[in-house]
């Protein structure tokens, strides 16, 4: 009876001592929390902790239009991913700048290469040394971790549109790989809701994207589909799309709409569009 009664007494002596260290581990945890390690989720690449211009394409798509919505002609430089190559974006919103008659820019998609906050933050201070206005459509990299919360905060709704000179801009998330190809995109609910809206306000249109259909991006089980609704756009004039960093002209579908590459800022080049009452030309600018 001796000998277990001194277990049992070291048995309450251990478990004291265990709470005891316990106590200790969560106070050290909490203050370490509340102040050495506040530090290190503040820098965290993914913290939302988002501040300054935001909205931004609903705002550059009001100067858009305040300032060309009457034009004959409009001239617009499409680019696309710049994820990586910073240096050469500089050097490619250096040459827009110096081409007086560019109207706006559409940048279509992966303006940074892992979606993380900094990464957003280092491109809208890129952006803003454009000379004229600017959209941003979501790219697959963008999307990446917090990414599509990060763009719906700074750039606005990953579907968007935009009428000038009555043309309608209609500019889509196709990035259905980061969805688990679980999610409705393309989303054809807007883009049907996007044919008749407005619809005494424009009668050509031009689609741009990120991925462009059988892309390991795009929902190729819905390719045909997407066709069929891309077709159904008053003056559907072309898709513009990015993602494959190349410089490419074709037609995807036979009965279907040309699609325009655009190529990554890594090969240095870009596109010129100019627009006009009896179409449009397309010149690729090396710089």
């Amino acid at each position: 009876m001796t000998s277990l009664h001194n277990f049992s007494h070291i048995l309450n002596i251990m478990m004291r001592l265990f709470k005891q260290l316990f106590v200790i581990y969560i106070a050290l945890l909490a203050g370490c929390l509340l102040t050495a390690c506040q530090s290190v989720f503040d820098v965290h690449p993914y913290d939302m902790n988002l501040h300054g211009e935001h909205d931004i394409n609903a705002t550059q798509i009001a100067r858009i239009r305040q300032l060309y919505n009457t034009r004959d002609t409009l001239r617009i430089a499409f680019i696309s991913d710049t994820h990586q190559w910073y240096t050469q974006t500089k050097a490619e919103i250096a040459d827009i700048n110096s081409r007086p008659n560019i109207d706006f820019v559409v940048h279509c998609g992966d303006m940074t290469d892992t979606g993380t906050t900094n990464e957003f933050r280092m491109f809208r201070n890129i952006l803003r040394e454009l000379k004229v206005p600017y959209v941003v459509v979501l790219g697959n990299h963008d999307f990446l971790g917090t990414g599509d919360q990060t763009y719906e905060w700074m750039f606005g709704p990953r579907n968007f549109s935009f009428i000038v000179s009555r043309i309608k801009f209609l500019c889509l998330d196709t990035n259905a790989m980061e969805y688990d190809r679980v999610a409705p995109v393309p989303d054809f609910d807007y883009m049907e809701q996007q044919v008749t809206a407005d619809s005494a306000d424009f009668d050509r249109t031009i689609i741009i994207m990120h991925a462009a259909p059988y892309s390991d991006e795009f929902n190729n089980n819905v390719s045909r589909v997407f066709n069929y609704y891309t077709l159904q756009f008053p003056g559907l004039m072309c898709c513009v799309y990015g993602h494959d960093h190349v410089d490419i002209t074709h037609r995807i579908y036979e009965d279907g709409p040309i699609y325009h590459s655009i190529d990554c800022a890594q090969h240095r080049n870009y596109k010129i569009f100019t627009i006009t009452p009896d179409g449009y030309e397309v010149e690729r600018i090396d710089y």
